[in-house]
C-alpha cells in the first residue's frame, strides 16, 4: 500500500470517528472474547500434555456399568495390586502406580497438611517429572522423599533441603524421611496433585491392596504406539473375568477395565466439565463470528458511500486493480488495528475473568501473535473484497451522474438484512441461554436438599488416621459442651464428601446382585442433627442389639443387621411404598433388615441422581469418622472455638472445619463459573450486535435523507418517519427469533439434561429474551430515527 492510500485511510477514519470506533471496537471486543475463551478451552484440554512423552502414557481405569448406583461410571483409581496381576498375565507390560493422598508435616507440636503421594520405585522412569535436583533413583530407598519447590521454600528457607529430615504422618503412621531431591512445582493443568513424593511401602499395609473393587492407586501404563494400547484393551474382558470373580462374584459382569490416554482423564472424570468446555468454546467461536459478520456488514455498507471517490480516481487514471489493492489493503489494516485492540482488551480483561472464573489464564504471545495476524488477513480480505470488486467495476460516469446506487441496491440491502438476522439470531440464543443458566444455577442452590444444611459445621480432621480413639472421644465430649452447639454426631460421609462404599442387595425372589446402594455408617444423633425426616418405621438405637453394627464382626457379616434406607433405595429395591419396605430382609450373603425409611438427602452434586442409600448405625465411631455439629448463631464463632479445642487435644493433626454450605460449594462452583463466563460472552455478543445495528441504522438513515425529506414535504409526521425507520430494523430482529428459538431450545435442553434436578425449559425464558432483544433493537435505532425525523425538509432535499 502506497503513501497516498495510507493517507486516504487515515482521512476516512478521522472523518468518521464514531463509525471507525464502533466498527473497530466491535471486532476488537469479539477478538478479545475469543482469545479469552480460547485460553480457557486450551487450558482445560491441555491437562498432562506438559509431561514429556505424554502421548505414550495411559491410565488403567475401572468402569462400572451399574445405572442408578453411586459407583456407576469411570473410576480413575484401581486396586493397588493391579500392576502385578497385569505383569503376570501379559509379558512385557511397562507400568507404574501412584497413590495420591494427604500427609501431615509435623514440626514440634504442630502439623500442616500437604498433598502427598506414594509411588513405585520406577515412577520417575515412566512419568518424567521436571527435576531441580536429584534423579530417578531417589525413589529407590523407602525413607527418601522428593519435594517440590514450594515445599522446599516453606520448610527449609535459606538452606539446601537435600539431605535434610522431614517428619511426616502418612495413613496414621509417623516417621522421619530424608529429602533426596526437588522437583519443579507441577503446573495447574494436571490431575497429579502432590507436592511430596515417597516410595510405596512393600509389602503395603492396606489389607485391601489386592482386592478387586477397592480404589487405591492410579495404574499408569506406557505403550510405544496406540495400537499396542488397543491390543491390550481387547484382552481386558477375559483378564477381568479371570481375576475379579473371586472378589466380585456376580458383580464382575458389571466391571470392565478401560485403557485411556492420560491426557484425556481430566475431561472424563467430570462429564459436566466436558460440556462446560464445549459450551464456552462454542460461545467464543460464535462471538468472534458475530463480530466478523458485524465488521464485514458495516465495512461493506460504509464502503458504498465511497462510490464517488472511486469514480473520481478512475477519472484521474486509477485502474481497477489499483482500486482493489487499495480497498483490500485498507480493510486488512483496519482489521489489524482491531486485532491489536482485541489483544489489549484481552490483557486488560484477563484479571477480571480469572477472578470471575477462579482461573489462572495467561496469554502465550508465541501462539497468539501469529493467530491474530492470520485472523486480520482473513477478516480484512472478507471485509474488503466485496466493496473492492463491486465499486471498482462501476462506470465512473454513471456513478457521478447518480444513476447507480452506491449502496449495492436491493441485493446489498437484502444481504445486510440477512447478516443482521444471523447476528441477532445468535445474540438472542445467547440471551436465552444466559437466562436458563442463571435460573438453573439459582435453582440448585435454593432447592430442598432433604436435610437442614444451615447451621451445620463439619469437622473433617477427625477422619485423619493419626487421631486415636481417646482423642476422638475427648474432642466430641468437649465440643458438645461448647456454647451454641445443639447436637453432635459422626459419620463416614458428609455433604461434599463420601466414603465411596456401595454394595448390591438383592430382594428375595430376584436375581443377584440387585441394585447397588451407597453405604453410610452413622453414629448417635445422626438423623436429628442433619434434620433427616423419618417417613416410615423407626430410627436405630442402643436398645436393639441388631441395630448396632458394632455388635457384629463387620458390616458384611452373615447375621441379619438392622438398617435404615432412604426413599430412593426403597424404590430401587422394588417396594411399592416406604411402608412396604419395613421388616423386609434384602441381600443373601449380607442380609439386612429394613427398620426405617428416611427422606432422600442430596449430599453431592446436583448433576447426579440422589443415590439409593443404606444407613448403618454404629454406637462407637465409624471408620474414618467426620464430625458434624448443629449450632446456633454464627458458625464462624463455633469453628474458632473448635480450632482452639483441637489444638489442645490433637495438635499433631491440622484442624479443618467448614459449614455444610462451604463443603458443598465445589459442586456449584463449576456451573457458577460457566454461567459467569457464558453471561460475559453473551453480553458482549449482544453489544457487538447492537453496535452493528446502530451503524447500519446510521448508514441507512444517511442514504434515505432525501426520501425522508420528500415524505415530510408530502405530509408525513415525525412519528410516521420514526415508525418507518424503526420498523425496518425490527423486521430482521423478529425473523432472527425464528432461528434463535429452536437453536436455543436444543442447546439448553442438552445442557439441562446433565442435571438430575433441573428447572423446566419454560417458554417465558424465550419470550423474555425476545422482548429484551426487541427493546435493545428499538433503543439502538431510535436515536438515529428521531434525528432523521426532526430534520427540516428543505435541508434534507439539499443534502448529499
Amino acid at each position: 500500500m502506497n503513501r497516498f492510500a495510507l493517507l486516504s485511510l487515515y482521512r476516512s477514519l478521522v472523518r468518521h470517528k464514531l463509525y471507525a470506533a464502533l466498527n473497530i471496537g466491535g471486532l476488537a471486543v469479539g477478538i478479545a472474547v475469543f482469545l479469552i475463551l480460547s485460553l480457557y478451552v486450551r487450558f482445560e484440554t491441555g491437562y498432562e500434555k506438559w509431561l514429556p512423552g505424554h502421548d505414550k502414557l495411559y491410565l488403567a481405569e475401572e468402569y462400572w456399568d451399574m445405572p442408578g448406583s453411586p459407583a456407576n461410571g469411570y473410576s480413575t483409581s484401581t486396586m493397588g495390586g493391579l500392576i502385578e496381576q497385569l505383569r503376570e498375565d501379559f509379558h512385557g507390560i511397562i507400568g507404574t502406580r501412584v497413590q495420591i493422598m494427604d500427609a501431615n508435616v509435623v514440626r514440634g507440636d504442630t502439623a500442616t497438611t500437604e498433598p502427598f503421594a506414594y509411588a513405585d520405585a520406577n515412577f520417575l522412569d515412566i512419568v518424567h517429572l521436571p527435576m531441580v535436583s536429584g534423579n530417578a533413583r531417589a525413589l529407590q530407598a523407602p525413607d527418601n522423599v522428593l519435594i517440590n519447590e514450594t515445599v522446599a521454600k516453606r520448610y527449609f528457607p535459606g538452606v539446601n533441603p537435600v539431605g535434610q529430615t522431614m517428619t511426616l504422618t502418612v495413613m496414621g503412621k509417623t516417621a522421619n524421611y530424608r529429602v533426596a531431591g526437588i522437583f519443579r512445582d507441577l503446573p495447574p493443568d494436571t490431575e497429579l496433585r502432590f507436592s511430596i513424593l515417597a516410595k510405596t511401602p512393600n509389602p503395603h499395609p492396606d489389607k485391601m491392596w489386592f482386592h478387586w473393587g477397592s480404589s487405591r492407586v492410579w495404574t499408569i501404563l506406557r505403550f510405544d504406539t496406540p495400537k499396542d494400547a488397543a491390543r491390550l484393551q481387547g484382552q481386558m474382558r477375559g483378564f477381568v473375568d479371570r481375576r475379579a470373580t473371586k472378589d466380585q462374584g456376580p458383580s464382575t459382569k458389571s466391571l470392565s477395565l478401560k485403557i485411556t490416554p492420560l491426557a484425556d482423564i481430566h475431561l472424563q472424570t467430570t462429564p459436566a466439565r466436558k460440556m462446560t468446555v464445549a459450551t464456552l468454546g462454542i460461545v467464543g467461536v460464535l462471538t468472534l463470528l458475530i463480530a466478523i459478520v458485524n465488521y464485514v456488514n458495516l465495512a461493506t455498507a460504509r464502503a458504498g458511500l465511497r462510490a464517488r471517490e472511486v469514480a473520481m480516481r478512475k477519472v484521474l487514471g486509477a485502474d481497477r486493480s489499483a482500486l482493489i489493492r487499495q480497498f483490500l489493503g485498507e480493510a486488512v489494516l483496519v482489521a489489524g488495528l482491531a486485532a491489536l485492540g482485541g489483544l489489549i482488551l484481552a490483557e486488560l480483561g484477563l484479571p477480571l475473568i480469572n477472578a470471575a472464573g477462579g482461573l489462572k489464564l495467561a496469554l502465550d504471545y508465541a501462539v497468539v501473535i501469529p493467530a491474530l495476524v492470520a485472523l486480520a488477513l482473513v477478516v480484512g480480505v472478507a471485509a474488503g473484497l466485496y466493496p473492492a470488486v463491486l465499486l471498482s467495476r462501476f462506470p465512473a460516469a454513471a456513478v457521478l451522474a447518480s444513476v447507480r446506487s452506491p449502496g449495492g441496491g436491493r441485493t446489498g440491502t437484502r444481504v445486510r438484512e440477512a447478516l443482521v438476522v444471523f447476528q441477532f439470531a445468535l445474540a438472542i440464543a445467547f440471551m436465552i441461554g444466559t437466562v436458563v443458566l442463571i435460573a438453573q444455577t439459582q435453582h440448585v442452590r435454593k432447592t430442598d436438599v432433604g436435610f437442614r444444611r444451615d447451621g451445620l459445621v463439619i469437622v473433617s480432621s477427625t477422619s485423619d488416621s493419626a487421631v486415636d480413639k481417646s482423642q476422638m472421644t475427648a474432642f466430641v465430649a468437649r465440643a458438645a459442651a461448647l456454647p451454641g452447639v445443639q447436637s453432635i454426631t459422626t459419620s463416614d460421609s458428609t455433604p461434599g464428601s463420601s466414603s465411596g462404599n456401595s454394595d448390591g442387595y438383592a430382594v428375595p425372589g430376584k436375581p443377584e446382585p440387585g441394585p447397588s446402594l451407597q453405604a453410610i455408617i452413622v453414629g448417635k444423633d445422626f438423623f436429628p442433627t442433619f434434620g433427616l425426616r423419618l417417613i416410615a418405621g423407626r430410627l436405630p438405637d442402643d436398645a436393639h442389639r441388631a441395630d448396632d453394627a458394632r455388635n457384629f464382626d463387620d458390616v458384611s457379616g452373615t447375621p441379619t443387621l438392622n438398617v435404615v434406607i432412604n426413599r430412593r433405595a426403597a424404590q430401587d429395591l422394588g417396594f411399592e411404598s416406604p411402608q412396604a419396605a419395613l421388616g423386609k430382609t434384602v441381600g443373601r450373603s449380607n442380609p439386612r433388615m429394613i427398620i426405617g425409611v428416611v427422606e432422600n438427602a442430596r449430599f453431592f452434586s446436583p448433576r447426579d441422581p440422589v443415590n439409593g442409600t443404606m444407613y448403618y448405625y454404629r454406637s462407637g465411631y465409624p471408620y474414618h469418622p467426620r464430625t458434624t455439629l448443629r449450632v446456633d448463631g454464627d458458625p464462624r464463632v463455633t469453628i474458632n472455638a473448635l480450632r482452639t479445642l483441637w489444638r489442645q487435644i490433637a495438635p499433631q493433626v491440622p484442624f479443618e472445619a467448614k459449614t455444610a454450605n462451604q463443603n458443598m460449594e465445589d459442586y456449584y462452583a463449576a456451573d457458577d463459573r460457566t454461567t459467569r463466563l457464558f453471561g460475559i460472552g453473551a453480553g458482549l455478543a449482544v453489544l457487538i450486535g447492537c453496535v452493528g445495528l446502530w451503524g447500519l441504522a446510521s448508514f441507512n438513515t444517511q442514504r434515505r435523507v432525501k426520501e425522508i425529506g420528500i415524505r415530510k414535504t408530502l405530509g408525513a409526521s415525525a412519528t410516521d418517519i420514526v415508525k418507518l425507520l424503526v420498523g425496518q430494523f425490527l423486521r430482521p430482529v423478529l425473523i432472527a427469533n425464528l432461528v434463535a428459538w429452536p437453536l436455543a431450545y436444543v442447546a439448553m435442553r442438552t445442557w439441562l439434561a446433565g442435571f438430575d434436578d433441573r428447572v423446566p425449559l419454560s417458554p417465558l425464558y424465550f419470550v423474555a429474551a425476545t422482548v429484551l432483544a426487541l427493546t435493545i433493537a428499538v433503543l439502538t435505532v431510535l436515536g438515529q430515527s428521531l434525528k432523521a425525523s426532526r430534520a427540516a425538509p428543505a435541508w434534507a432535499l439539499r443534502h448529499d
